[in-house]
C-alpha cells in the first residue's frame, strides 16, 4: 500500500463563484465524505496538490489528509480537470473506515516480451489496462503484474490467469481477455491474397474448357 500526505482547510462557503475565487487565489476546492460522516467542503493548496499528484498513482494511494490538525485516511475518488488546460478544478476524497473494504481500480503492468512477438513477429494486443478490486485499504496493490513472456501467436491471457495478492477480490469477469498475441497484419494480408488467387483459378479453368468445346463444335460444323 502506497501512502502520501496532504494538508487541507475547511471551508463553509460553496458554489461556483466561491470555487472560481479559490482557484484565482491558488487553491483547489475539494470535498471529503465517507461512512458515518457528513460531507465537508475543503480547500487545497494548488502547488502542494499538483506536486503530490506528480509523484503518485492517486487511484491506489492512501492519502493521509491533515484537515486543520485532524487526520483522516482517504482515497481520492475523483479529480476534475479543465478540458484544455488540464489543471485541477475539484477533488473528491473518501474517508477510509477501519475494517471496511474499498473498491479500487488498479493498473496492469505487462512484464516481458511474448515469445510470439520475439520469435514469430506477432503483435501483443491488450484488451484490459486495469482491474477492479475490492480489499482492505492496507492491502491495496500499487499494480498487478501480467507475465506475457510465454505467450505464443494465437494465445491469450484471461483474468483468471493473473496472480492476485492474498486478501484481494477481483470484481472483473474471470473469463475476460486481458491480452493476446495476434498474427502480424502483413501475414494476414498475404494469406487473404493467396486465398483470392486460389478462388479465381476455377474460373480460368472453366473458361478454357468452354473455349475448347466451342472450338470442337466449329470443327464438326465444317
Amino acid at each position: 500500500m502506497a501512502t502520501a500526505n496532504l494538508s487541507a482547510k475547511k471551508r463553509v462557503a460553496v458554489g461556483k463563484g466561491v470555487a472560481r475565487k479559490l482557484r484565482t487565489a491558488g487553491e483547489v476546492p475539494a470535498i471529503i465524505y465517507g461512512h458515518g460522516r457528513e460531507p465537508q467542503a475543503l480547500s487545497l493548496n494548488t502547488f502542494d496538490l499538483e506536486k503530490m499528484l506528480s509523484k503518485i498513482s492517486y487511484r491506489t494511494t492512501v492519502i493521509e489528509l491533515d484537515v486543520e490538525g485532524a487526520m483522516a485516511r482517504t482515497l481520492i475518488r475523483e479529480i476534475q480537470r479543465h478540458a484544455f488546460k488540464r489543471h485541477v478544478l475539484h477533488v473528491d476524497f473518501q474517508e477510509l473506515v477501519a475494517g471496511e473494504k474499498v473498491t479500487v481500480k488498479v493498473p496492469l503492468v505487462f512484464v516481458g516480451t511474448p515469445d510470439g512477438v520475439r520469435v514469430g513477429g506477432g503483435i501483443l494486443e491488450t484488451a484490459m489496462r486495469e482491474l477492479t478490486l475490492t480489499c482492505d485499504p492496507a492491502d491495496i496493490p500499487n499494480h498487478i503484474d501480467v507475465e506475457v513472456t510465454p505467450l505464443t501467436i494465437g494465445h491469450s491471457l484471461h483474468v483468471s490467469d493473473l496472480k492476485i495478492p492474498a486478501g484481494v477480490l477481483v470484481l472483473d469477469d474471470a473469463n475476460a481477455t486481458v491480452c493476446l498475441v495476434a498474427v502480424p497484419k502483413a501475414v494476414v494480408e498475404v494469406v487473404a491474397e493467396e486465398g483470392a488467387t486460389t478462388a479465381a483459378e476455377p474460373e480460368v479453368i472453366r473458361k478454357a474448357k468452354a473455349d475448347e468445346e466451342a472450338a470442337e463444335g466449329d470443327a464438326k460444323a465444317k
